[in-house]
């Protein structure tokens, strides 16, 4: 499969690249990673500057619309680079909650907000023990008038530390569940515990005792909170896809030359048939990750109704063949492949962090084994 981009998106890829080229080598990333912000501000001006903020949403907001597409543009290229600023949690995910849930007030303020690099989001589902389930909510939010009173504690909330705004789901008192609330970061009662994960970015374990919100906070309706983050879900999986695939090809790039330089027993590593064999199923994943993640992706812009186990069976397998390429990747580059000067290594953690979020291997092929 092979997806025929527009003249817009081919236009944008190329100005993603030109700027991540220029002002986000490995160097300069590692030297964001290792500051106490843990992202760069200026970064986040240029891809406002860009227009990338704003690329998926639609024309009245500055966007170019169908975001599966756009998504997918961006989030390779940003796999490409490691890039570490939340476009995923503020765009991908919390813009695209707002975009397809929010009321027209809501949509013109905060995606007016995101595009033009005003405020970074993150989105606050996962609690303790839920293991991917987005039906175990603990957290409540109890109606008081006009508010709703939230109180509970969100597990390893990916951008917290850096946002601005929490979308969190809570259980409500509508018989029919959960329900999302806009939370802002500086609200009473409001607590997070911030770390650094595995890949180089920040997240926390948010605690809300007694927050209060008004009642405008809500996005959607009452008590279906699950299905929203359902639909999100897809959307997500297919991001993260996206650049894992970016990954993957950074990965076996560097490989490439790698087997080119380095020399063992007189000749180059790339001259054992082998080691030539292994990189020829390092590519074979990487196509077949790519032409997985199209299908996906069409499948979201065509609004096919079957997206969701298909997003499962992407996720599935996308994530063990990302795995595998970064492990060969790794294997090849001998010693130097584990030390933390070589890029090789951060790649591998970014792409066992993308395994996890919103559901592992194993996860989804259970769930596309009982969607059959």
């Amino acid at each position: 499969m092979d997806i025929e981009f527009t003249e817009e998106q081919e236009l944008l890829r190329n100005s993603v690249q030109r700027l991540l080229t220029d002002e986000y080598t490995f160097e300069a990333r590692r030297g964001i990673v290792a500051s106490e912000a843990g992202h760069s501000d200026p970064v986040w001006r240029k891809f406002a500057e860009l227009g990338l903020l704003a690329a998926p949403f639609s024309e009245d907001v500055g966007g170019f619309g169908n975001a599966p597409l756009v998504n997918l543009v961006v989030m390779q290229e940003l796999g490409r680079h490691l890039v570490v600023e939340p476009y995923f949690e503020t765009v991908v995910l919390a813009g695209g909650l707002i975009e397809a849930e929010g009321t027209e007030p809501q949509r013109q303020e905060f995606l007016t907000e995101i595009a033009k690099g005003n405020a970074i989001w993150s989105l606050a589902w996962t609690e303790e023990g839920s293991r991917y389930d987005l039906g175990k909510v603990s957290t409540t939010a109890t109606r008081s008038g006009n508010e709703y009173i939230l109180s509970g504690t969100k597990s390893a909330v990916i951008g917290a530390p850096w946002a601005d705004k929490l979308i969190v789901s809570a259980r409500t008192d509508d018989p029919r569940g959960v329900s999302l609330f806009i939370v802002e970061r500086p609200s009473a009662g409001l607590q997070l515990r911030s770390f650094k994960t595995i890949d180089g970015r920040r997240a926390a374990d948010v605690q809300l005792q007694d927050v209060r919100v008004p009642a405008t906070s809500l996005l959607g309706k009452p008590g279906t909170g699950i299905s929203i983050l359902e639909k999100c879900r897809d959307r997500a999986i297919a991001a993260l896809c996206a650049e894992a695939t970016g990954a993957m090809s950074k990965l076996n790039a560097a490989t490439l030359d790698y087997s080119k330089t380095r020399k063992q027993f007189g000749v180059a590593l790339g001259t054992f048939q082998v080691l030539q064999h292994r990189m020829v199923d390092m590519f074979i994943a990487h196509e077949e990750a790519v032409a997985l993640t199209q299908h996906l992706t069409l499948a979201l812009s065509d609004g096919d109704s079957g997206v969701s186990r298909l997003a499962s069976g992407t996720k599935s397998k996308v994530g063990e063949l990302a795995r595998f390429v970064g492990e060969q990747a790794i294997q090849l580059h001998g010693g130097m492949g584990m030390s933390d000067e070589l890029d090789v290594g951060h790649y591998f953690k970014r792409i066992c962090s993308i395994d996890i979020q919103f559901g592992d291997p194993a996860y989804h092929l259970m769930r596309f084994a009982r969607a059959a």
